[in-house]
């Protein structure tokens, strides 16, 4: 067997431990088995850049952050573009990614990625590619799947920086707003929000009130706390902007959450801060939870790769690891539903959610 191995997308945690999980299962089931690394995501199968990787390579890599065969974002929409590097009668970046792989003679690709990835992952399988993908994404929106790997390490990034912004706030009588990521979904915010004790978590699927946030800041004061930590997600919108454009920020706009400390300031007579972690949520090593998780992922993909069960994804539903159809994860996000159980049992802890 002759398998190629890609990460796409945003790096994250856990990436090294779920392709040592594929490999350990292959090598440890196959006499012979070739592992390719394909390097920078779907651009190495562009351009045909792999090499062969040795059984070594894949051992002490459990803990390690990041990726081995390093990564890049290759959007979907421009898949049917022909390689920006080439001229414009060249062939589309689908059909060369499909070429390049029947010219290697793969019998397989293993594929870890997010939203994106998936949508290509899907198109490529469409055109006859042997593939099994497995779910990677901090932001755990990916349909399909209860959790993506990179998750729980993120929320424990996330939730450090709650932590420790906590005795600042309450040393200087400030508030405090933390930009965590999630553009599209709030899992993130949520899970760090009340993992870091948030006053506030403000989140994409539930539109927020600057009052309401207002008025948990002057009743906290009121009750002798002289300080708030805001947790919200960078996709998160007041309620007054909802049906505008909500695609991508351009270069000189404000961050959501540089506006509310803009707008504290306007109404507070109080000292208001923004932190921002950014891709330090992304960094470091994974987390004991997705080390195991990383791990049951890529046996049961390296089991779907000897089944030649392809066209799959791997996920967790419930507690099991299964596969799921990529045509049911394809183009399909995962955000939070309103009578998600959190969300309720936040308000009951006092919690504000901006509505």
């Amino acid at each position: 067997m002759k398998i190629g191995f890609l990460t796409s997308g945003g790096d994250c945690q856990g990436l090294n431990a779920a392709l040592r999980g594929v490999a350990k299962t292959l090598f440890g089931a196959v006499p012979y088995v070739e592992i390719y690394g394909i390097h920078d995501g779907y651009a190495g199968l562009i351009n045909c850049n792999w090499r062969k990787m040795e059984q070594h390579e894949f051992s002490g890599i459990l803990r390690e952050g990041g990726t081995i065969l390093g990564t890049s974002r290759q959007p979907f929409k421009t898949i049917r573009n022909s390689d920006d590097n080439k001229d414009s009668k060249s062939p589309d970046k689908l059909t060369t990614m499909v070429r390049n792989y029947h010219r290697e003679c793969f019998d397989a690709l293993v594929i870890l990625g997010g939203n994106g990835t998936h949508k290509t992952a899907h198109a490529l399988s469409q055109s006859g590619i042997n593939l099994v993908t497995l779910p990677k994404t901090i932001d755990n929106d990916l349909f399909g799947t209860d959790y993506s790997f990179g998750f729980d390490s993120a929320v424990s990034k996330a939730a450090y920086v709650l932590d420790t912004l906590h005795s600042t706030a309450a040393s200087h009588g400030r508030i405090f707003v933390c930009e965590l990521m999630g553009r599209k979904a709030g899992w993130v915010a949520l899970h760090a929000g009340l993992a870091g004790g948030a006053d506030v978590i403000l989140l994409p699927e539930i539109p927020y009130s600057l009052d309401s946030v207002l008025e948990v800041i002057e009743k906290r004061n009121h009750s002798g706390k002289n300080f708030s930590i805001i947790a919200i997600a960078e996709g998160a919108i007041k309620k007054e902007l909802v049906g505008h454009n909500r695609g991508e920020r351009k270069a000189g706009d404000v961050s959501p959450g540089m506006q509310l400390v803009r707008d504290l300031e306007e109404r507070l007579n109080q000292d208001v801060r923004l932190t921002i972690p950014g891709h330090f949520q992304r960094g470091g090593e994974p987390t004991p939870h997705d080390r195991v998780f990383c791990s049951r992922l890529g046996a049961m993909a390296g089991e779907l790769v000897l089944q030649r069960q392809f066209g799959n994804m791997v996920a967790l539903q419930g507690n099991t690891i299964g596969a799921v159809p990529l045509s049911e994860v394809a183009g399909k996000l995962r955000t939070i539903p309103l009578d998600n159980e959190l969300l309720k049992q936040a308000r009951l802890l006092g919690i504000s959610l901006g509505d």
